[in-house]
């Protein structure tokens, strides 16, 4: 038997409250997992140096933190985006870049409806009036129908388009904007993105944040918009100028916003956009259902596992990296 140690996976980060699944996945495939609560480039640095693999949360894997893990082989971030990533910097170093882009489509799709509905029909705005001895219809004039209405994804991935689908079946009719999309979903048309914001009365954003899509939703985006419109953002925070949003919404362009995600979390106390009544607003939980949480984890952990041992992960994004005879970083 090798006397060689076991590789070992280093979770950088992580708010879970405990990492059993991913010690369990991890332990059962022969190495060893620890976790590291970094949260800078010089701790991950520091803290991480013998680590074989990443599992990351938040922290941000740079260049220079790559650099300087020698023995390093994955990144396998929890969740879908990878922008605290360099994936250009883990494949000049030889390191695999894992994501799990599939494990909320159901949540996050449920979330961006249940804010669309709860806009649409006014449910906080009643629940207040009930609360506070209010039965009549008074405080919600402009209650909308949704079926013949006009749905428009901003992003037509695995979540936009169980949106479409679950949307649909409302009686919604969608269009979509997404210039990497092969194909429109079923009864979805795909259209620009100015003609988009000009005719839906619900815009979804299901988009991911890169340089390109940075503040795509600014003060510009907004006076291009149907007046009266609403904005769904189950996404990425930083898709939408979190102070342009607050002036849409107050000087009445937006009929009202459900917002998952903001370009800082948690949102400071006192922000105006808390003083808005037509935003809702919740702490980045569409992704979150005890199904999804596990599956999360044992998604994360198998993919640190399988680069490790040889085998052939689901999700990686720089593939080639993996390719026989490629030296290690």
């Amino acid at each position: 038997m090798s006397d060689a140690p076991r590789a070992r996976v280093f979770v950088t980060d992580c708010d879970h409250g405990s990492v059993a699944i991913e010690r369990r996945i991890v332990e059962e495939a022969g190495l060893g997992l620890e976790l590291r609560q970094c949260r800078t480039e010089a701790e991950v640095a520091g803290a991480c140096r013998d680590a074989d693999g990443l599992i990351v949360q938040y922290a941000p894997i740079t260049r220079a933190v790559l650099a300087a893990l020698p023995r390093c082989r994955v990144v396998v971030r929890y969740g879908v985006g990878t922008d605290t990533v360099d994936v250009d910097a883990a494949t000049d170093l030889s390191v695999a870049v894992c994501n799990v882009p599939d494990y909320g489509v159901e949540e996050v799709s449920d979330h961006a409806l249940a804010l669309l509905l709860a806009l649409a029909r006014c449910i906080v705005t009643l629940d207040r009036a009930v609360r506070g001895g209010d039965w009549s219809l008074a405080s919600t004039p402009d209650v909308r129908r949704l079926r013949g209405r006009l749905l428009g994804l901003v992003g037509l991935g695995r979540i936009g388009r169980a949106v479409a689908r679950k949307a649909l079946a409302l009686g919604l009719e969608v269009v979509a904007h997404d210039p990497a999309a092969p194909a429109p979903e079923p009864g979805v048309t795909l259209v620009g993105f100015d003609e988009l914001l000009a005719r839906s009365d619900f815009v979804s954003l299901h988009a991911p944040l890169v340089p390109a899509t940075r503040h795509l939703f600014d003060d510009a985006a907004f006076r291009r918009m149907k007046p009266g419109a609403f904005l769904v953002n189950t996404a990425r925070g930083g898709l939408v100028d979190t102070d342009a949003l607050t002036r849409a919404l107050a000087d009445g362009r937006l009929a009202g916003a459900g917002i998952d995600v903001l370009e800082e979390e948690p949102i400071a106390p006192g922000h105006p956009l808390l003083d808005q009544p037509n935003c809702l607003l919740t702490p980045h939980a569409g992704w979150f259902s005890q199904d999804a949480f596990a599956e999360l984890k044992t998604k994360a952990a198998e993919e640190a596992v399988a680069v490790l041992t040889g085998a052939a992960p689901r999700y990686c994004l720089n593939p080639q990296v993996l390719e026989p005879g490629r030296g290690g970083g």
